[in-house]
């Protein structure tokens, strides 16, 4: 399915993570006090403060984090604009990237660190905005795959 330059999807899709996070890190860090298991040895909620990036790579530097996101989104924005296939997976993956970096960067500036939650235990504990910018990933990669071997069986 092709979309042209419309990216009411990708704006929406990046609102929501954006708006969803925002309650639940705002809910957790004013109500939850200890960690609670939702699945036995499998999903906890445990609250983590994190200064630093992915596996606390960074730690205490907020302000470089700051400009890194940033700098990250504005070529990110451009890589959207620039893009000439802009079909349904490529929207909605872009809407996921852009929302989880968002929530993120937003969490720094005003808490100087951001919140993580989700906790497998096997796992370094992360949040809902790292899986939507890690699947949005995933999904552009799958995607400019996928438009490589349509133009490769094209030509």
């Amino acid at each position: 399915m092709r979309l042209k330059s419309n990216f009411y999807l990708t704006i929406l899709i990046a609102g929501l993570v954006f708006l969803v996070e925002f309650f639940l890190k705002n809910y957790l860090r004013n109500f939850l006090l200890q960690s609670f298991k939702v699945f036995d040895k499998i999903l906890y909620i445990t609250v983590i403060p994190n200064t630093g990036a992915a596996f606390g790579v960074l730690k205490d530097n907020a302000n470089l984090l700051i400009y890194v996101g940033i700098l990250f989104l504005l070529f990110f924005f451009r890589f959207v604009f620039k893009e000439k296939n802009k079909n349904l997976l490529f929207l909605i993956s872009s809407g996921l990237i852009i929302g989880g970096a968002l929530s993120n960067i937003y969490d720094r500036v005003f808490y100087g660190y951001v919140l993580d939650y989700i906790d497998l235990r096997f796992w370094p504990v992360f949040n809902l905005a790292d899986s939507c910018i890690s699947i949005g990933v995933i999904l552009l990669l799958f995607d400019s795959f996928r438009k490589k071997n349509e133009a490769g069986n094209n030509s």
